[in-house]
């Protein structure tokens, strides 16, 4: 054996378990292994869960709020301001950005990534190449999947139809759009599929990100998606319009969501911060109604979206703060809806972006995180320290963590 986890907890409902890990795959899960292996760590009784999935950052435009902050707290000042810093990137500037985030993701358990890069005829292709190069240096810490993403529209800006081709053909993994941001919608979501059908790609949009339940496409997206046979390959992100929706109209929308099996990357961080910005009282929450969707059998996953920039102007890279974020804003932390709020930021996600031999089980890649926690329904709400991850059966980070308590 290569790793053997020693004394571990799966399940709260189970007894501890010994965790056996070779060639990259968990091999063995039994009460007691004896078996020898090259590392032997003691769990005492923590949780050994899979390695976290961040299902949507956006890593090119990360840690840049202070060269020109967003005043207003806008969705359309974010826009704004972020088009105006982006063809000031340097290679140089992108490659360290997006370096110094990745860095603090990994060390906080996570063991695969999607995220989405962006082009346009103004910047070109200088930030996107930056994460396909960081994509292979950080190969063997995780899995990085590439979303080609043109956050200026593709009709709004002339050339950047060639370019989302281009990015294909240079190595993109996913096929990104945003509707709300183009004009027509619809035609932004077709060509969109042209583009996935032609490269066997999914699909991955920013969708109704609004306030307002005005101009939603989703509607269109979910019957496109069943048209072409797409159903399970397509993923939006936000879709906080569907807040503002009396619940005899949230109801089909989400049934055909859910016939269409999209999944919904809710993004909180940036949501909270960007939305209802024009109410004057009773400030509504402004992210996606993640209980009822959860509840209408859509697949639901909690991600970062954005880090210290214009749309979101702090965080840390911990994913298990975003999902302690949801968890009062969502009304998340009922007896019942705590313990589905962890598959929220790992076996959901996986499933979203394509995940086919995740989760602790023989036979699947060993990807796991040793948390400083004794009890699973506890994993959020203690934040515990990450304190071993392994990745493709290889231990990748060791935390540790002393208080001393002078009484």
């Amino acid at each position: 054996m290569d790793i053997l986890f020693k004394q571990v907890r799966l399940n709260d409902d189970e007894e501890l378990k010994d965790v056996a890990i070779k060639d990259g795959l968990i091999v063995a899960i039994d009460q007691e292994i004896t078996d020898s292996a090259d590392r032997v760590i003691n769990g005492e009784g923590r949780v050994l869960i899979p390695g976290f999935v961040e299902s949507h950052i956006h890593l090119d435009k990360a840690l840049i709020a202070d060269r020109k902050p967003n005043q207003s707290g806008t969705l359309q000042e974010a826009i704004k301001v972020t088009a105006e810093l982006k063809p000031t990137f340097t290679s140089e500037d992108v490659y360290t950005r997006a370096k110094t985030v990745l860095d603090l993701i990994v060390a906080r358990g996570v063991t695969t990534i999607r995220t989405h890069s962006e082009f346009d005829p103004a910047q070109g292709f200088t930030g996107f190449e930056m994460i396909l190069k960081l994509k292979e240096e950080y190969r063997d810490l995780v899995d990085i999947q590439v979303v080609a993403f043109p956050q200026e529209g593709i009709f709004k800006a002339p050339g950047t139809e060639k370019m989302m081709y281009d990015a294909m053909e240079m190595g993109a993994d996913v096929v990104g759009g945003i509707p709300y941001n183009d004009a027509p919608a619809n035609e932004h979501i077709d060509l969109i599929f042209e583009i996935a059908k032609k490269y066997d790609k999914d699909i991955d949009l920013h969708q109704d990100f609004a306030d307002e339940a005005d101009n939603m496409s989703i509607e269109y997206l979910c019957q496109k998606t069943i048209a072409e046979g797409y159903q399970g390959r397509v993923s939006v992100g936000h879709l906080t319009a569907l807040h503002a929706l009396p619940p005899e109209k949230l109801a089909p929308i989400i049934q055909l969501m859910a016939e269409a099996n999209i999944s919904v990357m809710a993004l909180p961080a940036t949501d909270l911060h960007l939305g209802a910005r024009n109410d004057t009282y009773n400030v509504r929450r402004a992210v996606t109604p993640i209980r009822k969707l959860r509840d209408g059998g859509v697949n639901v996953c909690i991600a970062t979206n954005n880090m210290r920039n214009a749309f979101t102007p702090y965080g840390n890279g911990d994913i298990l703060q975003t999902a302690m974020l949801a968890i009062p804003v969502a009304h998340l932390g009922g007896a019942a809806d705590l313990p589905t709020v962890l598959p929220m930021i790992t076996t959901n996600p996986a499933r979203a972006i394509g995940l086919t031999n995740y989760g602790i089980g023989i036979g699947k890649q060993a990807d796991v995180v040793l948390l400083d926690t004794k009890v699973k329904n506890n994993s959020i709400i203690d934040i515990p320290e990450r304190l071993v991850v392994v990745k493709n059966g290889r231990v990748t980070i060791e935390n540790t963590k002393e208080t001393v308590i002078h009484r």
